[in-house]
């Protein structure tokens, strides 16, 4: 029933309904929180990082499109995966900016600190390196296949199955898993190489 609810205030929501944007909210929160937290874990076990601050981002972005370009719960999901994935990559290129001394004219977060404390001082440098290579391969293996970089960020990003991933992109189990196959392997040579560079 609630994943009926889902979908039918996602469709509200693409139509302009922005009163089920509101009602959506606190359905998908639980979910969406799930989706941060393990987000944050993947990085080398940093449990240091704000699930609710990335909830609360990830949302806000989401949200503030001219529409949810998501028509069921799983779709949605990935969508956030997504935007989670985008978040995060954008912290860690800060970081490594940050790091090679490009805070010249850098302009702070603070202000917003109450409603998202920045995230910047709580990802490790190893952690933004990992995570900017991958978002970097993933860019490219976006040009190069760009259904396979879709099942990735399901994957990897959201977490979803095999076959919440075919369902999310309307593609065969069979061919979710094939192409999880090999775009894991090449992701893996990918980041390596630029790690060594």
């Amino acid at each position: 029933m609630i994943d009926e609810a889902i979908t039918d205030l996602l469709i509200a929501a693409e139509r302009g309904d922005s009163a089920a944007l509101e009602s959506l909210f606190p359905l998908v929160y639980d979910s969406l929180r799930t989706l941060a937290r393990r987000q944050r874990r993947a990085w080398q076990g940093n449990l240091t990082l704000n699930t609710t601050a990335l909830v609360h981002e990830a949302y806000l972005k989401l949200v503030n499109q001219e529409r949810i370009a998501a028509t069921s719960r799983t779709h949605f999901f990935a969508v956030a995966a997504t935007a989670m994935r985008h978040i995060l990559c954008n912290y860690a290129r800060d970081r490594r900016r940050l790091k090679r001394g490009g805070d010249a004219d850098h302009v702070s977060l603070d202000d917003a600190a109450d409603v998202a404390p920045d995230l910047r001082s709580v990802v490790s440098d190893e952690d933004a390196d990992a995570l900017s290579a991958l978002d970097d391969a993933l860019r490219r293996l976006a040009l190069a296949d760009p259904r396979q970089a879709r099942i990735v960020e399901c994957r990897f990003f959201a977490g979803l199955s095999i076959e919440e991933t075919a369902q999310a992109l309307g593609i065969s189990p069979a061919t979710v898993k094939r192409d999880w196959t090999f775009a894991r392997a090449w992701l893996y040579r990918e980041i390596q190489l630029e790690l060594r560079g």
